[in-house]
């Protein structure tokens, strides 16, 4: 349920699977292993210890490997999303995404295993077996009812959290939507009646939780390809006549008169408009087929004006997205070692959900979701998938339960440590970053991209537009278009402007002449920078309303970019452009100024940087601590080029000021606040620095150019503030990936 139809080509897939290293994970040691030394702990004869210690007490085994933190994501490949049985081998991409989702939005480890086998015995022995290397188990694309037998058998077995996240991810989702859409339309669980089209794992699974959470079994009618679910049928397995009741009705169509609710997980057009207008007043519609719905909300709507509708899709309101929950319940139930995962600890997880639904959305959260005045109610009765406030409302819920059901084998004794511990895993940068992705949707933007005829900016504007981030305005020759149609597009689709014979074109070099003509620029100057440099084009296009925002410098060096750029579009009153580059890191996001533009900034530009930074932190989800960088830290040892660092800390002094700041000082003891506090006690930083303002470009522009070197690239930037109106400069290195990002940045600024 977990569809969030973003379009994208085949060609873009498959580049972004293959792309550097393959496929989406990679396993690097989390210890030192630069010495001999190093090695002797971690393997040979060091290891022994720890071996010894676990033989002891194997309780160790979570505090001396990665045991506690790791989860196997597990398949045989038989129902790989809605395609079906297509092998093991086949599932392994969808299995490595599972884990980067585990990653991404709990900082739990995983590894994915694709097992080549359809025998149940052989599934279960070859699992149960890998019981030692693992904290817990999440099953996935499994078909039914092979999966309901593998995951029973397995928790029988198993004295690790088993969980087939097709059945319980779903159903732990959709009844935190049940709990409020009954809410608000005054109705108790108890008194219910439901009706669930399909009875594969997903259907069988909600129907469970929610009868375990006090709606009566013989308020749910369940219906498979068949008909009703009825206790005179014959041909009934062991999972679905376990669902059966006594009813008269024989389908769909009659089992929804009167009905309260409807579960939906079967197939596209199912629910039909004059079955949903003789459902009850206020009808819940959960119509969750992937990857299109048994009903749209609009035609359900058009139906049943007063009906609350959720769906799998992140394109309508109030979508099912399994994302919600297994990264967090995994979290809960592996922080407190719990032995299984429980109907206690799902029914926890749900009501969770449900009432972070009913807390005020986050300013930067209603934004990215496109809703102005979202709230509580009809249109938003399930959490948004990227809500930062799920990692900590959602395990603190599951462990508790696990701890009050007596399956916790490591209790949490300061559950307000632990939400802190909790918080701290989330990369806020990371975060914000998916919300930016979700506001371009939500507001697209038309985003000029000057260099319109190199590869990889085409690339980058078909992956935009196709992500539904907004209309590329590419800028080239009209040999762009049979471009477009090699890679695979309708070059109709996109608009090219041509600075040679582009009707604008007048009124491009009369905007420039206006500006620069008593600057002793004549107007020829002006019709030839107009038609042979396509920065300036484009910038006098973005000046004259003909985009929202603009992306080039794959091209030409940075600073030649800007300066073209900079002769068309103004600097922000009172600011003087420079790049801010973000570094996320294991131990948090950091941001180096000015990566991009000042070669040796003043003091004046120095503490203009820091509260611009300053505020750029609050909206990437950081408590700013500003630290200006340099080889000396408080004078020791004395040097030069020190005097404007000391001048912009007095500056800000002078002025009201709402962030932490400290300086001048070297990297490694602005980075380290222990460090801080015992040599400089005196320091106004209550923790490491996440903004470092560098004393000049070549220092800051080396640093971070070495760090995305050595890094792999995970690096985002520079990020040019500044302009008066919305440009970003790429890197010559930049990726068609780079671009898409630095195109939502500035669409975002755009908006704002």
């Amino acid at each position: 349920m977990a569809e969030t139809n973003v379009p994208f080509s085949d060609a873009e897939a498959l580049e972004f699977h293959s792309r550097g290293r393959p496929g989406k994970i990679e396993i690097i040691a989390s210890k030192p292993m630069a010495t001999q030394r190093d090695l002797s702990l971690a393997y040979s004869p060091g290891v022994a210890v720890p071996v010894r210690a676990i033989a002891d007490d194997p309780g160790k085994a979570y505090d001396l490997t990665a045991k506690g933190n790791l989860v196997a994501v597990i398949t045989n490949g038989t129902a790989i999303l809605g395609m079906g049985n297509l092998g093991a081998l086949a599932a392994k991409p969808v299995m490595e995404g599972k884990a980067v989702l585990f990653k991404r939005f709990a900082d739990v480890d995983s590894i994915d295993i694709e097992l080549d086998t359809e025998d149940v015995d052989r599934f279960v022995d070859a699992v149960a077996l890998m019981e030692p290397s693992f904290g817990g188990i999440n099953l996935e694309d499994i078909a039914a009812p092979d999966c309901f037998i593998i995951e029973q058998r397995l928790k029988e077995r198993m004295n690790i959290p088993v969980f087939h996240d097709d059945q319980h991810g779903t159903a732990i989702i959709t009844a935190a939507g049940l709990i409020n859409a009954c809410l608000l339309t005054g109705r108790e669980l108890k008194d219910i009646r439901v009706v669930v089209n399909g009875a594969g794992a997903a259907a069988i699974a909600c129907t469970e939780l929610i009868k375990a959470m006090g709606v009566r079994g013989d308020h749910v009618i369940m219906c498979d390809r068949k008909g009703t679910i009825r206790k005179d049928r014959t041909d009934l397995d062991q999972f679905k006549s376990a669902h059966a009741v006594d009813t008269t009705a024989q389908n769909l169509h009659e089992a929804l008169v009167g009905a309260d609710v409807f579960l939906g997980l079967s197939a596209a057009g199912a629910l039909k408009p004059e079955m949903v207008m003789q459902m009850a007043p206020s009808p819940i519609i959960f119509a969750m087929a992937n990857p299109d719905p048994e009903i749209t909300p609009p035609e359900a709507k058009a139906a049943r004006p007063d009906a609350i509708v959720a769906t799998g899709r992140s394109d309508y309101p109030n979508q099912v997205n399994n994302v919600l929950g297994f990264p967090f319940i995994f979290r809960g139930a592996l922080d407190v070692r719990a032995t299984g995962i429980n109907d206690t600890m799902k029914i926890a997880a749900a009501h969770a959900l449900a009432e972070l639904a009913r807390e005020p959305v986050p300013e930067e959260v209603a934004l990215a979701y496109g809703g102005i005045d979202q709230h509580f109610g009809p249109d938003y009765i399930i959490p948004a998938p990227f809500d930062p406030r799920l990692i900590e409302i959602v395990p603190i819920a599951v462990a508790q339960a696990a701890m009050d059901s007596g399956v916790a084998r490591k209790p949490i004794a300061d559950m307000i440590a632990y939400r802190a511990q909790l918080r701290a895993r989330l990369d806020p940068t990371a975060s914000v970053m998916s919300l930016a992705f979700e506001a371009a949707r939500s507001n697209p933007k038309r985003v000029l991209f000057a260099e319109g005829e190199e590869p990889n900016v085409l690339r980058a504007a078909i992956a935009f537009r196709e992500g539904g981030f907004g209309t590329p305005i590419l800028v080239g020759r009209e040999t762009v278009r049979g471009q477009l149609a090699e890679l695979g597009v309708d070059p109709a689709d996109y608009e090219v402007l041509n600075s040679r014979n582009s009707p604008l074109v007048g009124r491009a070099v009369d905007y420039i002449y206006a500006k620069h003509q008593r600057h002793g620029m004549l107007r020829r100057e002006v019709e030839r920078m107009v038609n042979q440099d396509r920065n300036t084009f484009t910038a006098a296009m973005l000046a004259l309303g003909e985009g929202d925002a603009m992306i080039t410098g794959t091209t030409r060096p940075f600073s030649q970019s800007l300066a073209q750029v900079r002769s068309v579009i103004d600097d922000e009153h009172g600011t003087t452009p420079f790049g801010i580059t973000i570094i996320p890191g294991k131990s948090g996001t950091v941001m180096i100024a000015d990566t991009a533009v000042n070669e040796r900034p003043t003091d004046d530009q120095l503490a203009a940087m820091a509260i611009r930074a300053a505020a750029f932190a609050r909206r990437l989800g950081q408590e700013p601590r500003v630290a200006f960088i340099s080889y000396t830290t408080f004078g020791n040892p004395p040097g030069r080029h020190i005097a404007e660092l000391r001048d912009a800390v007095k500056l800000l002094d002078s002025l009201v000021t709402d962030f932490e700041y400290e300086g001048e000082m070297g990297p490694d003891l602005a980075l380290n606040h222990e460090a801080q506090l015992k040599y400089y006690p005196f320091t106004r930083l209550t923790g490491p620095a996440n903004i470092l303002i560098m004393p000049g470009l070549q220092s800051a522009n080396i640093s971070s150019k070495l760090l995305r070197a050595l890094g792999g690239g995970n690096m985002l930037g520079p990020y040019l503030m500044g302009m008066a109106l919305p440009v970003q400069i790429a890197p010559m290195t930049a990726s068609s990936s780079d671009l898409v990002t630095l195109a939502v940045l500035a669409s975002g600024l755009a908006q704002r």
